[in-house]
């Protein structure tokens, strides 16, 4: 059997397409993190082991944990009384937390640290008597819990560019802003120079709020994309940081395909394509990768190559129930 990166020949003969694979790609720490806790707590405590809300936003993740004794719920009321839950990767507000403490629950908590670290930038703000201005997507999870760590009324959304013209605070309000840590990076900032511009006075976080594992992502995506004809995105549609890949490749001017699986990747498109890019959201697992490595080399030969702007040797530590 061939390695994923060595070239091969399709069984119909075919010219040879270039396969070009972005690095870094898939899993970040906070995501290895958040996986790890939810098995090592299964082997801990014995399943099942309740997971509020998806760990990570991947199906194939999500179905390989449920076959361990994980039980995914969206709400803390659908946790019987008596077993371990476990809070995602994306951050809880802190009523969540507070709740599970109140019903004597045992909880750990896979908020990714990056996020975390944002949740106390947060309070550090409010603290200093700012109103936050905080630069996400609508109903994201993350979003979700960033405002659930500030009194209601002490942080406003802000998607776009358009909706920085429409904020309107009364002279002399202090104010900060804050960042969803998967958006677009080249979106952030001009959205950041929108509010420096029209509010000079706004306090600026000690350092970029965008994770280094989606800047990374992005940044590889934007060394492949004007190479190729075709840049395909292992990821899920709820992903923040996949979709965020899908966009840039675009921008490069290149089309690009989100797919979950191999299964989802249509022939069609790589008819008459001599070189492809693929890369994964920080969700995805490697074993992905070279799942859709191997379908494409069922349909055409393939000379692949690794593409590496970049080496990650981010750790974090495991909650203090599990480290010990």
């Amino acid at each position: 059997m061939n390695a994923p990166f060595q070239s091969t020949t399709a069984s119909a003969a075919d010219s040879p397409i270039r396969l070009l694979i972005a690095a870094p790609r898939g899993f970040c720490a906070g995501v290895d993190r958040a996986i790890e806790i939810v098995e090592r707590a299964i082997e801990l405590y014995g399943a099942p082991v309740y997971v509020r809300h998806e760990i990570v936003h991947n199906k194939f993740v999500v179905d390989s944990l449920k076959a361990k004794g994980a039980v995914f719920v969206e709400e803390l009321d659908e946790v019987p009384d008596g077993v371990p839950v476990i809070f995602s990767a994306h951050g809880v507000p802190k009523a969540v937390p507070a709740a599970a403490s109140a019903r004597g629950l045992e909880w750990l908590d896979a908020t990714c640290p990056l996020v975390s670290k944002v949740h106390r930038q947060a309070e550090r703000q409010i603290e200093a008597g700012r109103h936050i201005l905080f630069i996400g997507h609508a109903g994201h999870p993350e979003v979700i819990g960033t405002f659930g760590q500030v009194p209601e009324g002490n942080m406003t959304l802000v998607e776009t560019v358009e909706d920085v013209a429409a904020l309107e605070f009364a002279p002399g309000t202090e104010l900060s802003y804050l960042s969803q840590t998967t958006l677009s990076v080249d979106d952030t900032h001009a959205i950041i120079k929108a509010i420096e511009a029209r509010f000079p006075q706004v306090v600026a976080p000690k350092a970029e709020d965008i994770c280094y594992a989606t800047s990374n992502r992005q940044a590889a995506v934007k060394q492949i994309a004007p190479q190729c004809e075709l840049v395909i995105v292992i990821g899920s549609p709820k992903s923040s940081n996949s979709l965020r890949l899908v966009e840039v490749a675009e921008r490069c001017g290149t089309p690009a395909h989100m797919i979950q699986r191999a299964a989802e990747i249509d022939p069609v498109w790589l008819e008459g394509i001599a070189t492809v890019g693929l890369t994964a959201g920080a969700s995805a697992p490697e074993e992905l990768v070279n799942e859709v490595i191997a379908r494409i080399k069922e349909l055409r030969t393939v000379a692949a190559e690794e593409i590496v702007t970049e080496r990650e040797h981010m750790t974090f530590k495991l909650p203090r129930q599990l480290a010990r």
